[in-house]
This record gives C-alpha cells, sequence and structure tokens, in this order.
C-alpha cells in the first residue's frame, strides 16, 4: 500500500504543479503559505501526514478526493469522527471491506 507522501507527491505530479506551487497555494491557519521544504519532507514520509485542514486543501487542490488523503493517513475524515457503537463500527468495517473486495481473515467476532 502506498504511503501518504507517495499517494499525495502522485496526485500532485498529474495535477502538473510542483511542490513550490503546491506549497504556494497551501496556506496555513494563520494565513501563511506552506514552506517548499516541508511539503518535500511529508510527501518523503518524513513528517507526519499534516492537520485535517491542510489535507483538505491539498486534495482540492491536486484534484483527488480527500477521502483518499484520509485513508493513507490513517485517519478518518471529520464528518465520520463520530461516537458509534460496536454494532455500527462494525458494520461499517464490513462495508468497507466488501467496498474493497477483501476477504476477512482470522477469526473476528
Amino acid at each position: 500500500m502506498k504511503s501518504f507522501g507517495q499517494v499525495l507527491r502522485d496526485a500532485r505530479k498529474k495535477a502538473g504543479l510542483t511542490q513550490r506551487e503546491l506549497a504556494a497555494r497551501l496556506k496555513r491557519e494563520d494565513g501563511r503559505p506552506v514552506d517548499p521544504p516541508y511539503l518535500n519532507a511529508v510527501e518523503h514520509d518524513h513528517r507526519y501526514p499534516p492537520d485535517d485542514y491542510l489535507i483538505e486543501q491539498m486534495a482540492k487542490i491536486v484534484g483527488i478526493s480527500p477521502d483518499v488523503l484520509y485513508f493513507h493517513a490513517n485517519r478518518q475524515p471529520p464528518d465520520v469522527k463520530t461516537e458509534a457503537n460496536q454494532e455500527r463500527v462494525e458494520a461499517a468495517y464490513r462495508a468497507f471491506r466488501s467496498a474493497l473486495g477483501v476477504k476477512l481473515t482470522g477469526k473476528r467476532k
């Protein structure tokens, strides 16, 4: 499976953007642009995936679903971060596995 940085880098290149161009379009919470060295470190997996507000911007700029970046960041999108009982979590993962065509392995309740 690809890492967050690899997915972002592939999407950025497909969108025809350099790291410098993408960094200049990304805005921190205080409005300052992101530094190209930071973006380089993220793309090379030397930094953890960024905060949600940057993931949302990155996805929009490079033209992919934020859900893809959240998946590769091993995080839930903000709209699904909710308290859920065990049955709903299990049902969600069953649906997720089904959509991916992944068979359940090992013993699970």
